[in-house]
């Protein structure tokens, strides 16, 4: 089952990720299948190696994968472990994995493709007469608040409720579609502040999310993501995770859980536009080199990214603070990042301020889950730090 956090506990736990001193540098173009590890000394490539493996040892990790791109160039491209324990089949780069809230980023730049495109705007009514997606869902839109929700509230976690705590209706009623649960949803979770003005992180704001690009595009939304998103940039084979281990991708890895988790006993495929894709580290890679670093085609205008990584007036203060989709410092100038969470899967992606981006993918989750999660991503930054020449 689901892990439910504190308010407390999860700003703390995105805060934390991506938390080392901001890089500077300049980008270049990203080279494809590039992977520069062989010009690591050998020195470094042990220190690499003794820091994966303490990871792995310390947190009962089967598999870990991670990929690194310094100034558009892969650096680092490596996955280790086993991606089923039952065959001994060891993990490859190829493998795709859950990766969980790392979504949530991919999500608000797939609106944003819509807002460029005239498609929607950021005050624009989610529910209620008029709006987006109207009276569709039962009887909910008469409740108080429901009819004040705009995509800024969804996009920033400030629609006034729905968080993620042991009310999350994305982890009830598994065997719903997204129809019956969101009717359901509006209509007996009531919100508890008007919206815009409380910050609570809310998986079923981006389900809603997702619902919103279906009805703008008149696509399902990994059909839309897929064409407006990922192919942009190259990538290929992500998709949305199935809920069984007998109707797993091909080349997906199994997922292990501890403390009587169960990673095949929620329903990952409804969590699509929040929690759903698998993907490569690299691919996810690929995805954050497509945002803004020059000598690449950009997904989104400047001006654009700058709105999307700008905190939200009502988060908490501090160094850290949640944008639309991301985790960002200084205002959106500093390192960007998401973190990710389920039973049997613990991710990170991350982009510096100077180039540096990397992702890093596991099959295993431990409790307390924010132990393992800051951890993966302190990994990270300790490998980049070990190798001087990444200049992190």
């Amino acid at each position: 089952m689901q892990r439910k956090f504190s308010r407390r506990a999860l700003i703390q736990g995105l805060a934390s990720a991506g938390a080392a001193a901001i890089l500077t540098g300049k980008s270049s173009a990203w080279l494809s299948g590039q992977d520069g590890s062989d010009q690591i000394s050998g020195r470094e490539r042990g220190e690499l190696g003794r820091l994966v493996a303490e990871f792995k040892r310390q947190y009962n990790v089967p598999a870990l994968s991670v990929a690194i791109t310094r100034n558009g160039q892969f650096v680092y491209d490596r996955a280790l472990g086993i991606a089923d324990r039952k065959d001994s089949i060891e993990t490859t780069t190829s493998n795709l994995f859950r990766i969980a809230s790392v979504t949530k980023p991919i999500t608000a730049v797939a609106v944003f493709t819509l807002i460029e495109n005239g498609k929607l705007h950021l005050n624009d009514k989610v529910f209620g007469a008029g709006s987006i997606l109207g009276m569709k869902y039962g009887k909910g839109t008469q409740k108080q608040y429901v009819t004040d929700i705009t995509v800024d509230n969804l996009l920033t976690h400030t629609c006034g409720g729905w968080p993620n705590d042991s009310t999350d209706p994305m982890f009830q009623h598994d065997s719903w579609d997204h129809t019956q649960l969101i009717s359901w949803t509006l209509e007996n979770l009531p919100l508890t502040y008007p919206p815009g003005q409380h910050w609570a992180y809310s998986n079923f704001g981006y389900c809603l999310l997702g619902r919103v690009i279906e009805a703008v595009s008149g696509e399902a939304y990994a059909d839309y993501v897929q064409a407006n998103v990922l192919a942009p940039c190259g990538i290929q084979g992500m998709q949305i995770a199935q809920n069984s281990e007998r109707k797993r991708s091909a080349n997906e890895v199994i997922y292990y859980g501890q403390y009587g988790e169960d990673p095949y006993k929620i329903n990952v495929t409804r969590m699509d536009s929040h929690g759903g894709w698998i993907a490569t580290p690299a691919g996810l890679v690929q995805f954050l080199d497509h945002l803004g670093s020059p000598n690449f085609s950009s997904l989104l205008k400047p001006e654009t990214i700058r709105t999307m990584t700008t905190p939200s007036p009502v988060y908490p203060p501090g160094p850290a603070r949640y944008a639309r989709g991301w985790m960002v410092r200084d205002n959106g100038a500093g390192n960007w990042w998401h973190n990710g969470s389920l039973p049997g899967s613990t991710t990170i992606m991350v982009r510096t301020a100077s180039g540096l981006c990397w992702a890093a993918l596991t099959n295993t989750r431990t409790e307390p889950s924010d132990e393992i999660n800051n951890s993966l991503d302190q990994l990270v930054w300790n490998m980049v730090k070990s190798v001087p020449s990444w200049q992190a």
